[in-house]
């Protein structure tokens, strides 16, 4: 099944040709469907292998993190520990072998991260809109064979075809439209006022709640390694908005819905504390991230690999720090 999925996908493009024409090193990692299908007819792979089949898996498990040295397309002992690594964390047997069960799962895990990362971004990308955010969009939508033109991250008519057979296979909703107020409008607000913009009025009554943070923190921490998806509010799944609702309502606690009115609702505070909500600037202008401090320069979320604890200390969540504010009095 897999397998025709691959083909089929492979020969209805027009980059086919043109791949299977050059080496290795021009369309590793920028073609990953036809790298797919080397695996798929290379069909089982040994210690002591080479050539461009063994390169694209140490490529792929690279990209996996179970693979750490040199690309050069020889099954030597790394990679064939790398390999093993691979089959106990997916309940394969343990063989060092690339075998056809171990090429299926290896290619599923591709699929499935491509799939996530097309949801993930589906509510934040639309017609108009030039970016990273795009370009990852565009990737993933040129993984599948459904986008044929440049990465170049601007949404336009190619991108918006192949978002079209993205949303028709796969059932993920994109934006038809840039939202009312668009993004440059509130990037424009921000530089004028210094200050994050008010996007949006809470509905929420304000009330004073004495919040158990040491309860709040407690059930957080329950949900480490909850997977990560896009609207979800329960423990099945969470975005990071959704996460905080269900931690704060676990402990009685109503807050609003989305990062930007939990923002406007939540109380500022002179300096940050265990248990206050700290915000980031992610994907769009203003808030737009959130997780709850848990001291020693740590929080909880729900990030894109799950619930989990990050450092606010790395460089990317330390770039984008807007703040911390607090839930009641």
């Amino acid at each position: 099944m897999l397998n025709g999925t691959v083909e089929s996908i492979a020969k209805n493009t027009l980059l086919y040709s043109f791949v299977l024409s050059q080496p290795f090193a021009v369309y590793a990692g920028a073609y990953p469907i036809f790298e797919n299908k080397t695996l798929l007819e290379a069909k089982e792979l040994n210690y002591g292998d080479h050539g461009e089949a063994v390169r694209i898996l140490q490529f792929k498990l690279n990209e996996l993190s179970y693979y750490n040295d040199k690309v050069d397309g020889e099954l030597g002992v790394l990679t064939e520990h790398a390999i093993k690594k691979f089959q106990r964390d997916h309940n394969i047997t343990i063989s060092g072998q690339a075998d056809k069960e171990t090429i299926y799962a290896l290619i599923e895990v591709d699929i499935d991260n491509h799939l996530k990362r097309l949801e993930r971004l589906s509510g934040s990308v639309y017609p108009g809109l030039r970016g990273e955010d795009v370009k990852i969009v565009q990737e993933s939508l040129q993984y599948f064979g459904y986008y044929e033109g440049e990465i170049d991250g601007i949404y336009g008519p190619l991108t918006k075809k192949a978002v079209e057979i993205a949303e028709e296979r796969h059932n993920i909703d994109f934006l038809d439209e840039a939202p009312k107020q668009s993004l440059s409008t509130m990037y424009e607000s921000q530089k004028q006022t210094s200050t994050i913009p008010n996007t949006k009025q809470s509905n929420v009554k304000s009330v004073s709640v004495k919040s158990n943070y040491s309860s709040i923190i407690q059930t957080a921490y329950a949900y480490i390694g909850t997977p990560y998806v896009w609207g979800g509010t329960s423990p099945g799944g969470f975005d990071c908005s959704g996460f905080l609702n269900y931690v704060y309502s676990v402990n009685g606690i109503t807050i609003p819905r989305t990062v930007s009115d939990i923002w406007n609702y939540a109380q500022p505070v002179n300096s940050l504390s265990v248990g206050d909500i700290v915000f980031y600037q992610t994907y769009k202008p203003g808030p737009s991230h959130a997780g709850i401090y848990l001291g020693n320069g740590q929080f909880i979320h729900a990030g894109n690999n799950g619930v989990e604890i990050s450092n606010m200390g790395e460089a990317y969540w330390q770039q984008r720090y807007l703040g911390a504010k607090k839930i009641g009095g």
